[in-house]
């Protein structure tokens, strides 16, 4: 062929290909990929004492972990866990958000369902006005017998819903470290230890069902060592005001606890959290707090499981019930 004819069909070969290659080039910038945090307070940073003004009693924040892994690896959060969530209000209320497009998922829930603020709340009272044993075994039960059920059920909807996730169920630190520092509570160490014995139940039944599903377990407990309630650092409030606040991570738990274990599991990567990862989360708080605006009518059917401090009129009502003379037992205390 003479030269001429040769760089003419060249020429129009590669006119040709052009387009073609326009189409399937890769785009310079790809789009943030869709992370979904469903679940409860542990979740929506409950604790941390700032909160998204989005209309809700959910108390999201930018410090807790899922806004902390998303600013830190630039997804787009769609931030769904609530305080007070359970499974069946994740299901009513958060699951809507997922979809095939879906790539990273993370749900911590099952500790409202086993009700461990009334819990919390029974033991918190002094030993003769509470059957702290009671609730326990209670809960622990439920946890056994009930949980491993409702949770498969919900883990099958988030795979059907999310085909392509990544999701990572998130489990519950132990709260306690064998004292009682909080003016206004009469937790034995007995009692914590045995409150403490529950969070692990929860979480090894939680990991059981989340690995028959295929999905990861991110286990708190570990890096929470030496930051429980009365630890000389603590990672977790003890009794605080507001009162929700109380038996919480705060926002160093987040930061320090759960965003580190958090990550590597979700995103495959280490996780520090340095201010420019807090400023960043920060930064994008109007923008979550407009998208979570949009869910307000469905999250008002959830209502925040609250601790509830022993108070001296619930103090004197329970010891007007046993006959408990009171006012003696306050003048030793």
């Amino acid at each position: 062929m003479p030269r001429r004819s040769l760089l003419t069909v060249l020429a129009a070969a590669a006119a040709l290909a052009a387009p073609l290659l326009a189409v399937t080039a890769p785009p310079a910038h790809a789009a943030a990929p869709p992370y979904v945090a469903l679940g409860d307070s542990y979740s929506s940073g409950t604790g941390t004492r700032s909160y998204l003004s989005d209309g809700t009693s959910c108390q999201r924040s930018t410090y807790a972990y899922p806004s902390l892994v998303a600013a830190a690896r630039g997804y787009a959060l769609n931030f769904r866990a609530c305080s007070g969530a359970t499974i069946p209000t994740v299901t009513s209320t958060q699951l809507s958000a997922l979809s095939t497009s879906t790539r990273y998922v993370t749900i911590s829930v099952g500790g409202n369902d086993a009700g461990f603020a009334d819990v919390l709340t029974e033991c918190a009272q002094p030993w003769w006005a509470s059957n702290c044993n009671g609730a326990i075994d209670k809960a622990q039960s439920y946890i056994t017998t009930t949980l491993p059920g409702a949770l498969s059920t919900l883990y099958a909807s988030i795979r059907t819903r999310a085909p392509y996730a990544k999701v990572v169920v998130v489990g519950y630190p132990r709260i306690f470290n064998g004292e009682d520092c909080n003016a206004g509570t009469w937790f034995s160490p007995a009692e914590e230890s045995r409150l403490n014995a529950t969070a692990d139940l929860l979480n090894s039944t939680t990991s059981g069902q989340a690995a028959a599903r295929g999905f990861s377990f991110a286990n708190p407990t570990g890096r929470f060592v030496g930051h429980a309630v009365c630890n000389d650092v603590e990672w977790l409030n003890g009794l605080s005001y507001p009162i929700s606040e109380s038996y919480h991570p705060n926002r160093s738990g987040h930061a320090s606890g759960y965003a580190p274990t958090v990550s590597p599991l979700l995103t495959g990567a280490t996780l520090t959290v340095t201010r420019a990862v807090v400023r960043a989360a920060a930064a994008a708080g109007d923008e979550q707090a407009a998208w979570q605006r949009t869910y307000a009518d469905a999250d008002a059917a959830i209502t925040p499981e609250t601790f509830r401090a022993p108070t001296p009129a619930v103090l004197r009502e329970r010891a007007r019930a046993t006959g408990f003379d009171l006012d003696r037992w306050l003048a030793r205390q």
